[in-house]
């Protein structure tokens, strides 16, 4: 039987819309949330809605490119049409690579939840059928994959808004026998910005991680058979994602509790669900986090196959990853992502603290010079698509060019500002030793590509 010669249609408006609506809930809000709360106090709100502007500018810019040119490669293979095959060959294996290692710590995270429960299972076994059964999950079609993506979010939507619903309602009074919790915890303890205006401009830092994953929904949008409706949709609905699900639950956590209890440092909605008088909150948590991991793991594993199938497309990684199934999946590309993340996973078994660190580490950044590459081909691409072909621009960048000016500049600052932060110095430095590597290794195959036509120039005469 004759294989497909394109990716499966497979994901529908459903699965899109929760995919996009979800895309940016992960461990990190859960969990990661607590630190940058005690590191910044109430004025975390701030980091959050900054940094969420930021990547809604990204998510537009995105947009509007995708909506012109909707393609699994999305934002490399733009910078391969905009900046330059350099960049996009750079930035698809820079972003490939950051999801083999999320993959990885993915499955750790995850065992390590299961484990809290079945104390006797091993955690490399649980981290191997994890990974295991998504990566199944992935092979067998794009649709499953969509169905299993489409529950695990709606689990996290459905989290976040009960969440809302219930912090607000004690915020305010509305539950029987409370009171108003006013504005005591965000003007007490030191006030709104209690270590100050700059602990902010750091919160921003370390923020702007947890929205990696919602550029996704681009890549996604080759696989549908409306991309540019699904695209577009999507990219209208970032603006109230962020500020709802994400500003909305850390404006609860701060309101309802100190911002120095050590409960918020250890697990933040925890700690709210059980002030509230939620019975079970850790429990609850626990399963709620492991849903947001084994989503974030089930992404991971299809973003990177779809990315690897986009650069072996370009020939910029080996013809047969290109491969597809009867039900149109890149089941090597698949494989291709799960094998490196076993050997990571294996790395934080053998060395945890040497080599399992350097790949975590060196993947840091990675999302800021994904989001810069998206910016600069953005500001290159609308010059010649107003040019050429102005009626494919069915959504647009606020305020061109300035917006992506601006978005462009302050991520370089927040780049810049890894190198004077200490505990991100090393994340700035191993990611760009990672990016020059990649950049040598485009340099070297550039110039063995001459050799190989005329060798084979030679062999055909």
């Amino acid at each position: 039987m004759n294989q497909p010669n394109s990716l499966s249609k497979g994901l529908k408006t459903r699965h899109m819309t929760m995919i996009s609506i979800a895309g940016v809930i992960g461990a990190g809000l859960f969990v990661g949330s607590g630190s940058v709360i005690h590191s910044t106090g109430p004025g975390a709100i701030v980091s959050y809605a900054l940094a969420g502007l930021l990547v809604i500018f990204i998510m537009r810019m995105l947009g509007e490119m995708s909506s012109v040119n909707p393609t699994s490669g999305s934002f490399s293979q733009y910078a391969h049409d905009a900046i330059g095959p350099w960049a996009g060959f750079t930035i698809g294996w820079l972003y490939w690579f950051f999801w083999v290692i999320v993959i990885a710590i993915e499955a750790i995270a995850g065992a390590g939840i299961i484990q809290y429960w079945f104390p006797g299972i091993p955690l490399w076994l649980t981290s191997l059928l994890l990974t295991v059964l998504l990566t199944l999950t992935n092979i067998y079609s794009v649709k499953s994959f969509g169905e299993f993506e489409y529950w695990l979010s709606l689990v996290k939507v459905a989290t976040i808004v009960v969440f809302l619903i219930a912090g607000f309602a004690f915020i305010f009074g509305i539950i029987p026998g409370s009171k108003p919790v006013g504005l005591e915890n965000l003007a007490g303890s030191g006030g709104f910005f209690p270590k100050g205006p700059s602990s902010v401009l750091l919160g921003i830092v370390v923020v702007i991680f947890s929205f990696m994953g919602s550029e996704i929904v681009a890549i996604a949008a080759g696989e549908t058979s409306n991309p540019v409706e699904s695209v577009t949709k999507a990219t209208r609905s970032v603006v109230w994602r962020i500020i709802i699900f994400y500003v909305g639950s850390i404006a609860v956590v701060v309101t309802l509790l100190p911002w120095d209890s050590a409960n918020i440092l250890e697990s933040p909605f925890v700690a709210v669900l059980s002030h509230i008088g939620v019975p079970a909150a850790a429990q609850i948590m626990n399963f709620i986090v492991l849903t947001a991991v084994l989503s974030c793991l089930n992404s991971g594993l299809y973003t990177t196959s779809r990315m690897l199938y986009s650069l072996a497309e370009r020939n910029e990684a080996p013809r047969r990853f290109m491969k597809l199934s009867k039900r149109g999946v890149p089941v090597q590309a698949i494989i291709a992502g799960t094998f490196f993340s076993y050997i990571a996973v294996v790395m934080n078994y053998f060395s945890p603290d040497s080599v399992f660190l350097f790949l975590v580490n060196s993947s840091g950044a990675i999302a800021l010079l994904v989001y810069l590459v998206i910016a600069v081909s953005h500001l290159r691409m609308r010059k010649k698509i107003e040019r050429t072909n102005p009626e494919s621009l069915k959504i647009k960048m606020w305020f061109y060019p300035y917006l992506t000016y601006l978005t462009i500049i302050a991520i370089c600052a927040i780049l810049l500002s890894m190198l004077f932060i200490s505990s991100m110095r090393s994340e700035f430095l191993l990611t760009g030793f990672i990016t020059l590597l990649v950049l040598a290794s485009y340099v070297f195959r550039k110039k063995q590509k001459p050799k190989e036509s005329a060798s084979e120039s030679r062999v055909a005469q």
